[in-house]
């Protein structure tokens, strides 16, 4: 696992089964997103701090190269039809960069910067959560043009998004004031909603329980089941305050939380946790 460590300029190198850092990327600056290419062999990173994408070698962590964005590079995600790199970034845009030539290809442009994005293969759209405009905007990624864009009255701060497959229910969370919404990805239109815990920053289908993972910096983790009468609470994890960054892998049955330097009364740490049944 690679885990980007904002407030240490690094990226730790995790041997999930040792359970322990195996190496350390360092010297970066204020890394935020990660994304492994696996053609290349390749990590990706992109940096807060000065707008920089950069690429190493998975095998021996050396630099190959950086794409300088100007501002702000946040989430990183690969398009699985094209293979392009796309990372938000600014005041407003998710760059396109070409895996092989480390080359910008062109920009979307938003109206402010961009949080969570997910990218729909099936209809060659990305979602995108652009919260200082109050709005999910959808944009094509061929013509690289806005398509639509949504507001959702009563609901603002839409930070964490997640899409259950192409063409499935769109799940967005919302802190102002805290709420799960499941969104129609042709109209944008609610079709249910259900109160979340606070400060929520990253929300993950799980298809094979039919449930979703809500993690809250309130450090609390919210269970969502998903059934023929709606969506449900199931539970509310108790983690650490602040702890509210995530990663739900499906492959590994896994949900793995973030949590930071102190909270836990030592070091920064992954809480590992196992769905039930």
């Amino acid at each position: 696992m690679f885990i980007a460590e904002l407030g240490n300029n690094s990226v730790d190198v995790v041997d999930l089964q040792a359970g322990k850092v195996i190496h350390r990327i360092g010297g970066l600056n204020k890394p935020q997103g990660v994304a492994y290419l696996a053609d290349q062999d390749q990590i990706v990173i992109a940096n807060g701090g000065d707008g920089s994408v950069r690429f190493f070698r998975a095998g021996d962590l050396s630099s190959v190269g950086a794409v300088a964005l100007g501002d702000d590079a946040d989430n990183v995600r690969i398009d699985p039809n094209t293979g392009h790199i796309i990372v938000g970034y600014g005041e407003g845009g998710l760059a396109i960069l070409d895996p092989t030539t480390r080359a910008k290809l062109g920009d979307i442009k938003l109206p402010g910067h961009p949080e969570s994005f997910r990218l729909d293969p099936k209809a060659d759209r990305v979602f995108t959560n652009v919260p200082d405009a109050g709005q999910i905007v959808v944009a094509d990624l061929k013509s690289r043009k806005l398509v639509t864009a949504w507001k959702t009255p009563g609901f603002a701060a839409n930070f964490p998004m997640a899409l259950d497959h192409p063409g499935g229910r769109l799940a967005v969370v919302f802190r102002h004031p805290p709420k799960l919404a499941l969104l129609d990805p042709a109209t944008g239109a609610v079709t249910e909603s259900l109160d979340s815990c606070a400060d929520a920053d990253d929300v993950f289908f799980d298809g094979k329980r039919q449930r979703l993972y809500v993690s809250c910096g309130d450090g609390t983790i919210d269970v969502v089941q998903r059934g023929p009468d709606g969506i449900r609470q199931a539970s509310r994890i108790t983690t650490f305050s602040g702890a509210r960054t995530s990663l739900f892998v499906p492959e590994l049955d896994r949900l793995f939380v973030a949590v930071r330097s102190g909270e836990s009364g030592s070091g920064a740490a992954i809480l590992v946790f196992r769905p039930y049944p």
